[in-house]
């Protein structure tokens, strides 16, 4: 049987469901290995971390969002930088580019109806090269594949720190 983690509230208790990673190890291994390669990407780990951050953000991935907000700071992201990715766009903190990483990852996470318009297309790629924008795209895609698993099956929140050496973040 699966190993159950619980996280209490006065207010909530959460439970996490099924462990996907222990019932299916080899598909858990590649989205690993995909998520190592984009450790190599042409987007610097900043922009990534903020877009990590975002992402599990819109998708309410309580897990995604605590485990991405204790990398960001482990690597030196300030915290209110942090706090404001919620209002980013009405932040003054985040510069063109970052402006851009956040528009193209909503975006791709929230497919709109009729597609990606030119003009969020023209502005990421007025700040990103081909592959820069190929590989923040697999980024995007590849969170979102992460936050499905966290939201489906509600992993809960800290509840990995001391094995992805989060714990280091001191946010406990």
């Amino acid at each position: 049987m699966d190993k159950i983690v619980h996280a209490t509230s006065k207010e909530k208790t959460m439970t996490q469901r099924i462990n996907p990673f222990q019932q299916s190890p080899e598909l858990y291994r590649k989205l690993i290995e995909w998520s190592d390669l984009l450790k190599d990407s042409a987007i610097e780990r900043t922009t990534r971390e903020l877009v990590m951050v975002r992402v599990s953000q819109l998708n309410g991935c309580a897990f995604c969002v605590d485990m991405h907000v204790k990398e960001a700071r482990i690597h030196g992201e300030r915290e209110l930088r942090v706090h404001h990715l919620a209002i980013w766009r009405e932040s003054t903190l985040f510069d063109a580019r970052e402006r851009a990483a956040l528009a193209w990852a909503e975006v791709l996470t929230r497919l709109p109806e009729h597609g990606v318009s030119d003009e969020v297309y023209a502005a990421a790629r007025a700040q990103f090269s081909e592959k820069e924008l190929s590989d923040l795209s697999f980024a995007v895609m590849a969170i979102n594949a992460w936050n499905r698993l966290g939201v489906g099956f509600r992993g809960v929140p800290g509840s990995a720190d001391k094995l992805y050496g989060l714990d280091k973040a001191g946010l406990n």
